[in-house]
């Protein structure tokens, strides 16, 4: 991403949306951008997996895990995976685990913080649909921008 979030807000306004909570970055890349992808699901991994897995064509993967830490909604493996179909990033309102093995990937991510332990594999959720969290909507197909600074998001 070439510009910052800060030029973006004071250059675009109340057009953005900007997430208020505070998320870790986590992975190789601080600034990323790209158009809205969602999960919903809580202490479940099972859709999280399957989207990255699928090609991300420069989108972003936005979780709503409903910001439980119980349990990690991304590790190492699905995180490379991600890499390798083409995301940009992924933003978790959860946690995650392999924090090392994360950093050294070429893809952003934020998340909550982290948590060794394995989620659920049965996929219940739902994806593609409008989530909230941080004081932020996110609907599939908007543009989500994010750095060092924060989160902003097309209202």
């Amino acid at each position: 991403m070439d510009i910052s979030t800060a030029d973006l807000y004071d250059e675009h306004g109340e057009l953005l949306a900007s997430v208020s909570l505070q998320l870790q970055d986590l992975g190789g890349h601080t600034g990323f951008s790209g158009p809205v992808r969602t999960v919903r699901c809580r202490e479940d991994n099972g859709l999280v997996k399957a989207v990255l897995n699928s090609p991300g064509n420069g989108a972003v993967l936005v979780v709503d895990g409903a910001g439980s830490l119980n349990t990690a909604l991304m590790g190492d493996l699905i995180a490379a995976a991600a890499v390798e179909n083409g995301w940009s990033g992924v933003v978790i309102n959860g946690g995650v685990r392999d924090r090392a093995a994360l950093a050294k990937l070429p893809l952003g991510i934020k998340a909550l913080g982290s948590n060794p332990r394995k989620s659920a594999k049965d996929s219940v959720g739902e994806v593609d649909i409008p989530v909230e969290f941080g004081g932020a909507t996110f609907r599939p197909g908007a543009v989500l921008y994010a750095d060092e600074d924060g989160i902003l998001v097309e209202r």
